[in-house]
């Protein structure tokens, strides 16, 4: 009985001793993170994060994160308590630098519309061809369907719109009649829809491929429905206006799902959780650009969109925004920002 107590208290031992090995092992591996935060913090100074490139924001953000989950290690073991209370004062320090400078202004978000979005927008540009792609291919085989099996429209619309198709009246008439109410509606609608196309990258992108994949199904199968009943004019005159911005604030809102969704799968050197957050940033700046595109489209599609201006006006007005929009998101912008 005494050799195995003698056996479990070295073995017990040992395993102290390898635990304190691996402890000093981690903390050599995680020191240059702690140094490299508090350089970019003692960077940052007293201006706060605009002192910072771009680049050095996003390190900033991944670092602070990285270094939170390291603090909630070091409190559970006591040994390290010297560490616990350095890194714990960097937190603070880095948490102060970082949430003092959240207050938004209104010259704060022009600056951000205007500076900043066109570089976000740039950066993730890859995952708008794509968001675009999976849409425009939706959009060819409800096209294709709706060509072919005449039925499938009627599956699609609904046997109201389809009726008022064949009638050959458009379904937007009676906005005009409610166009305060509705075009609050529409703004909330729209924004709900892109919230999801969003939100629903979480799901390994799943939700983001179905709704981009519908809504161009649902557009195809419009599209072709009133061509083939002498309507496509009165439809694409309509859509124009609100349009231009409208289909351009999903396909970004599709964007941003399919970068959070490669946070989610690839987390590459990162840790997941790490991945996601980085990811989330990054897309959550993608969608709130949207916003304010939104909030014209509404006004439009509930004022003027379907209201009784010449035809070409509304193509115009489609046409300038559309110029716009593209002029702002491709706007050069200065390599320090980048």
């Amino acid at each position: 009985m005494a050799t195995s107590s003698g056996v479990s208290m070295l073995s017990w031992f040992a395993i102290g001793s390898m635990a304190i090995v691996h402890s000093n092992q981690w903390l050599q591996k995680r020191r240059p993170y702690w140094e490299r935060l508090a350089k970019l913090l003692a960077q940052a100074g007293n201006g706060g994060l605009g002192r910072l490139t771009r680049s050095e924001l996003q390190e900033t953000a991944l670092l602070y994160r990285q270094v939170a989950g390291d603090l909630s290690s070091l409190r559970e073991d006591p040994s390290a308590r010297a560490y616990t209370e350095h890194v714990n004062q960097l937190l603070a320090r880095a948490h102060h630098i970082i949430y003092s400078n959240r207050g938004a202004s209104f010259l704060g978000i022009l600056r951000f519309l205007r500076d900043d979005y066109p570089v976000i927008f740039q950066r993730q540009f890859l995952y708008v061809l794509f968001s675009l792609a999976v849409l425009l291919s939706g959009a060819l085989l409800g096209s294709v369907l709706t060509l072919a099996r005449p039925e499938f429209m009627r599956h699609m619309l609904g046997p109201a719109m389809v009726a008022t198709i064949e009638r050959h009246e458009m379904w937007t008439h009676s906005v005009v009649a409610v166009a305060p109410a509705m075009s609050g509606w529409l703004m909330t609608h729209n924004l709900t829809v892109c919230f999801l196309a969003y939100a629903s990258g979480i799901v390994f992108g799943l939700g983001t491929l179905y709704l981009m994949f519908f809504n161009g199904l649902l557009l195809g199968v419009v599209g072709v429905a009133c061509q083939q009943h002498g309507m496509a004019l009165d439809l694409w005159s309509f859509v124009a206006p609100h349009g231009a911005l409208e289909l351009p604030s999903i396909i970004l809102a599709g964007a941003a799902g399919f970068r959070l969704a490669r946070g989610v799968l690839f987390p590459g050197l990162y840790r997941r959780r790490d991945s996601m957050a980085d990811a989330g940033a990054e897309a959550s700046r993608l969608v709130a650009g949207i916003v304010p595109l939104l909030a014209i489209a509404g006004t439009l599609e509930g004022f003027f969109s379907p209201s009784a201006a010449p035809v070409w006006l509304k193509f115009l007005v489609g046409a300038v925004l559309f110029s716009l929009l593209l002029s702002w998101l491709f706007r050069p912008v200065p390599a320090a920002r980048e």
